[in-house]
């Protein structure tokens, strides 16, 4: 999962569109879109060595763990949430007639 979560992170950096030579210190959506989509890849990966660590008798702790889990199925649901606005304000627009 955190892996899809990175290529799509990719797939945005990896596409600056026209204006990515005019740098501002606003990021503007994409940045903003970006940034999201790399927390919530390191928030997988964290969680997913609080996991591994904890299956394997490592030091971590359980509550630990939890929290890792929890704060990772919150930044996907808050990603998930933003693409689907996303979509719905995509599909509204092409519904509109010039």
């Amino acid at each position: 999962m955190a892996d899809s979560v990175m290529a799509a992170a990719g797939s945005i950096s990896a596409n600056p569109g026209p204006n990515a030579a005019q740098k501002t210190d606003d990021p503007g959506p994409e940045g903003g879109f970006e940034k999201m989509l790399n927390e919530t890849a390191q928030n997988l990966k964290k969680a997913d060595q609080a996991i591994l660590e904890a299956n394997t008798g490592g030091s971590t702790d359980l509550h630990d763990v939890m929290v890792a889990m929890e704060k990772a199925d919150i930044s996907l649901r808050l990603a998930v949430q933003v693409r689907n606005k996303a979509v719905d304000a995509y599909q509204e627009i092409m519904r509109m007639q010039v």
